[in-house]
């Protein structure tokens, strides 16, 4: 790989690779950050993977240059859509030739993002890295393309110490590993400030936001989640809202088992200010989604994870989430424990937030521009000013 550009008075030009709903949200304020610095000039490339729920975040990103590739199949393999994404990402950096490509997370996005700038030794920066379960199909499968970014990253932006320690237990040198904070908070933070979601809450019964889609929970797993679900919801004293995903596969499971009870509203997935705003409104998240277990922390909501393994440890060892598992009883009974014991409720909605201040994006900006051996004055920064992190209930809404 070719040494890092070294910047002069031409504008470095970053390339950010997305194709998922939760890569934009992360990127998002990486990007806004980008367009307000003189010394980056940004280049934005969507792959679609999420196509419709990824729309959806594009004008958060506020930038105005962007390439759509389109290479989603219906129920595509993963090696066909791997390949695919490879071919038409060498492409598009071949002909718009950054100076760096920056990829966030874990999806195949990020890993064929990466994997297509290292072929055209192009260096990487790598948002979001040293996650790690220690199961390589667990999540699957996003574990082994985090691995594998890691032996591919130049920069590697660690969201907390545990995960910075990952990187250095790998052979990654400390020189190159930084710990940031999660992205996640900085986007969180500034769309609640600017006021313009909703909350898709209807009533003022005792609120828990539910998301489920894993992979690997998909069939006999997710069905059995679901009766969970329904056996929660028969207490008259919640209401449960399910942004169902856009997965054929969730979607068969779930939609049959949830759809027709009172107190479940099974709604179209929410654009990115109306979930905020719907989880700033709850009272108890159930996710098996690794953002929210992100997002729920800095904003006091107790998450319980419908997980066998978490990437997010710092969450669980802070008190804010627990990891529940995917077994009925184990969801029934860890619900029920928050719905009706304060203290335990209290407990978990005071935990401190491992994720972060809401400064990661300048802070991965600073370390950019002094890696590419130009020092970033802090006139050139953009402003932030995320919206203080809200009191957390004493006990849930409704609790009597």
């Amino acid at each position: 790989m070719s040494d890092a550009p070294v910047m002069t008075g031409t504008p470095v030009r970053a390339m950010l690779v997305l194709g998922t709903r939760p890569e934009a949200v992360k990127l998002a304020p990486v990007a806004r950050a980008i367009t307000a610095s003189p010394l980056f000039e940004p280049l934005v490339v969507t792959t679609g993977q999420h196509r419709e729920m990824l729309h959806q975040m594009l004008d958060l990103l506020r930038t105005g240059d962007r390439t759509d590739l389109d290479v989603m199949r219906e129920r595509q393999q993963l090696s066909t859509l791997t390949a695919r994404l490879v071919d038409g990402l060498g492409t598009v950096i071949r002909e718009r030739r950054p100076d760096l490509v920056v990829v966030q997370g874990d999806t195949t996005t990020a890993l064929t993002g990466a994997l297509a700038a290292f072929y055209e030794r192009v260096p990487v920066a790598h948002v979001e890295a040293g996650l790690r379960t220690g199961m390589l199909d667990n999540p699957f499968p996003e574990e082994l393309n985090r691995i594998l970014i890691a032996r591919m990253a130049r920069w590697h932006f660690a969201p907390t110490a545990g995960a910075a320690a990952h990187l250095r237990s790998e052979g990654v040198p400390e020189r190159a590993v930084f710990v940031t904070g999660n992205t996640v908070v900085d986007n969180l933070l500034w769309v609640l400030a600017t006021g313009t979601g909703r909350s898709h809450f209807t009533t003022s019964l005792r609120r828990i936001l539910l998301t489920l889609h894993r992979r690997e929970s998909h069939g006999g797993t997710m069905r059995d989640m679901a009766g969970a679900v329904r056996t929660l919801a028969d207490r008259e004293d919640v209401e449960i809202l399910l942004p169902l995903h856009k997965s054929p596969a969730v979607r068969e499971v779930l939609l049959p088992a949830l759809a027709a009870h009172p107190r479940i509203r099974v709604v179209k997935p929410l654009d990115y200010p109306d979930f905020s705003a719907s989880l700033a409104a709850c009272d108890l998240v159930m996710t098996d989604s690794g953002g929210v277990q992100e997002e729920a922390p800095a904003l006091g909501k107790p998450a319980l994870i419908l997980r066998t393994a978490t990437e997010r440890t710092e969450a669980v060892e802070a008190g804010a989430a627990q990891l529940v598992g995917t077994e009925p009883r184990a969801i029934v009974d860890a619900a029920t424990r928050l719905l009706d014991d304060p203290e335990a409720y209290t407990r978990m909605a005071t935990a401190e937030n491992p994720f972060g201040d809401g400064h990661a994006s300048r802070r991965i900006l600073a370390h950019l521009a002094t890696g590419l051996r130009a020092p970033i004055p802090a006139a050139a920064l953009p402003p932030t000013s995320p919206a203080p992190r809200p009191a957390p209930h004493a006990e849930p809404t409704g609790a009597r």
